[in-house]
């Protein structure tokens, strides 16, 4: 393996864990204000 393709593996190992966790994150998040929204919407109405 080149130099060049070992720095983008390593680049890509030590992105890849942090963007996880974020996307991660966001996407409970997303889920749990859709549900909230929803259980919101069917007492009111």
């Amino acid at each position: 393996m080149s130099s060049l393709e070992s720095i983008i593996w390593h680049v890509l190992g030590y992105a890849a864990m942090p963007a996880i966790l974020v996307f991660g994150y966001l996407g409970v998040t997303v889920v749990s204000l859709w549900i909230l929204s929803m259980g919101k919407d069917k007492k009111t109405g």
